[in-house]
């Protein structure tokens, strides 16, 4: 690859985004262990946890019960995502000065491709540096960033020197350094998939590297080709400003674990009927329905089956939802959560929906 061709891409991740906030808005709030989400008391579930409770392993999408057995002085407060939404579009207007290749993850982190950019400087560390500077200076906030030349270096890199730090992984050294770092460091490679590959005895990049990519294919399915390139240090994806939407769905946690198969099936119908008038609006259709069911001891499955034509219409999403169901073990496991997600949607390449020829219901 040559110079002119390596991209330079920076990918931004505020610092415990939800929970600064909250600390640079309530002086009373720092220094302490701060938890941004549900009640304890409830079904609550961790949004964002600052770095003083995180050192005793309370961390987001962690149940809040969890979370105040773990450190029982933390302290609760519950989100003000408005803020939050405030804030993240005055940093977004900082990285738009620089370039417009921003492509946003979540309203606390985005890719960035500085290749060219707005202010003609060639080193994507000197811009990244500047960028967490002026989110500092404007929102008092801090900034990780890692640089590198794909987004999966990039993405990897920021988490290196948080909180407030800023890595860089060269072209040069990328191979290398992936070969020294531990399996479950690599960006997608979950709890589950690390178990896995410890059970195949692969615990750095360096075994990963030694699997042939038809073998890694054979064990984890068309992912198999991912960890095969990633582990090379390739990752051909690019920044893309404008992302599509891919699904439309809804679903809720409840109060108390639910095991009565009539509830649950009228659930479903209710919630489909939700869906259903998402699609409406949006005027929006799909090809894929997506069951997700978590149990009582938080194991989590989803189940999906696709059609050769689209759907909207609440009946069809309900009657699919309740066989997929089938596929569960709902009735004879007490159910936490239920979700139905409608995808492949009805879109053209610019990301808009494309009208249907069948019309919605009125």
């Amino acid at each position: 690859m040559s110079d002119d061709s390596i991209r330079k891409i920076i990918h931004i991740d505020m610092d415990a985004f939800y929970a600064s906030v909250e600390q640079r808005d309530f002086p009373e709030y720092r220094g302490k262990p701060l938890v941004v989400g549900g009640s304890p008391e409830g079904r609550g579930v961790v949004a964002a946890a600052s770095y003083e409770v995180r050192k005793f392993g309370v961390h987001s999408a962690m149940p809040a019960a969890q979370a105040i057995r773990l450190c029982p002085h933390a302290v609760f407060v519950k989100p003000r995502f408005e803020v939050y939404r405030k804030i993240s579009s005055q940093i977004r207007d900082i990285f738009s000065e620089y370039t417009d290749l921003v492509e946003p993850l979540s309203l606390d982190e985005a890719y960035l491709d500085v290749t060219e950019n707005h202010i003609g400087l060639p080193s994507a560390t000197l811009i990244a540096q500047k960028i967490r500077k002026r989110i500092k200076k404007e929102t008092g906030l801090t900034a990780s960033a890692g640089v590198g030349h794909n987004k999966f270096l990039a993405k990897i890199a920021s988490d290196l020197e948080k909180p407030d730090g800023l890595a860089v992984i060269l072209p040069g050294e990328a191979e290398d350094f992936l070969a020294d770092l531990k399996i479950g460091a690599f960006h997608g490679v979950g709890a589950a998939t690390k178990s896995k590959m410890h059970s195949l005895g692969i615990y750095t990049g360096e075994d990963l590297k030694e699997w042939s990519e038809i073998d890694l294919i054979e064990k984890f399915g068309k992912v198999g080709r991912h960890y095969y390139r990633i582990v090379r240090g390739i990752d051909l994806r690019e920044v893309k400003p404008h992302r599509i939407r891919k699904s439309i769905g809804k679903e809720r946690t409840f109060s108390e674990d639910i095991d009565d198969l009539n509830w649950i099936h009228n659930f479903l119908t209710e919630l489909a009927g939700k869906v259903a008038k998402n699609m409406q609006d949006k005027q929006a259709a799909g090809k894929t329905v997506t069951l997700k069911v978590r149990y009582a001891d938080f194991e989590t499955v989803t189940r999906s089956t696709s059609f050769n034509h689209y759907i909207h219409r609440s009946d069809d999403i309900a009657r699919t939802a309740i066989q997929l169901l089938e596929e569960t073990e709902t009735g004879n496991r007490r159910v936490r959560l239920l979700g139905i997600t409608l995808s492949n949607l009805n879109l053209s390449e610019k990301g808009h929906y494309k009208q249907l020829e069948i019309p919605f219901e009125s």
